[in-house]
């Protein structure tokens, strides 16, 4: 029985291998198409992918050059805006000079005008000082002659010595009271 099987098996042809007449009318058809494809299909797909290609690339330097000018613009914004920053700072400082400078002159004026204000004073105190003393003087010297007359029972309103008396009495008071002003010092 083996043996019919080995013979029956040579006899039936293998389903794996095709006869070699397929194997021909497959390979006609088939370097047909592959020669269709290699001069018209290949051509057409490697025209169009340079194409692709270049376009990408033009794409690419398009986009390298505009990277490029927004790289400039930045750089010349941010010059710009140092510039004006630098500008903005110098101004500012200005302003803070002349700020003090015209506060200096209004403290001067200021002084100035409160030195004015107090010469003026001293000079009006000094000024009333001096006629409140020639008042007082008349008053006491009027006062002390009508005090003297009162005592002599006579008149020395007209006496000129009376009034030399009064007046040297007063020198007298004030060195006096000099005196005691320096000592308590």
């Amino acid at each position: 029985m083996l043996a019919e099987l080995i013979i029956a098996a040579e006899e039936t042809p293998n389903p794996l291998l095709p006869a070699w007449y397929d194997i021909v009318y497959s390979l006609i058809p088939f370097i047909l198409v592959l020669l269709l494809f290699w001069r018209v299909v290949l051509p057409r797909m490697q025209k169009t992918l340079d194409e692709r290609a270049a376009l990408i690339e033009g794409g690419i330097e398009k986009a390298e050059s505009a990277q490029a000018e927004a790289k400039a613009a930045l750089e010349q914004y941010n010059a710009l805006l140092a510039e004006g920053r630098a500008e903005a700072a110098k101004i500012r400082e200005q302003a803070r000079t002349e700020g003090n400078a015209i506060l200096a002159e209004l403290k001067e004026a200021a002084q100035v005008e409160a030195a004015r204000v107090t010469a003026t004073a001293q000079q009006q105190i000094e000024a009333e000082r001096q006629a409140a003393l020639v008042s007082l003087r008349a008053e006491v010297g009027s006062l002390a002659l009508d005090l003297a007359s009162g005592v002599i029972g006579e008149s020395l309103a007209d006496d000129k010595r009376a009034t030399a008396l009064v007046d040297r009495f007063l020198a007298d008071l004030e060195n006096d009271t000099a005196s005691s002003k320096k000592a308590a010092k």
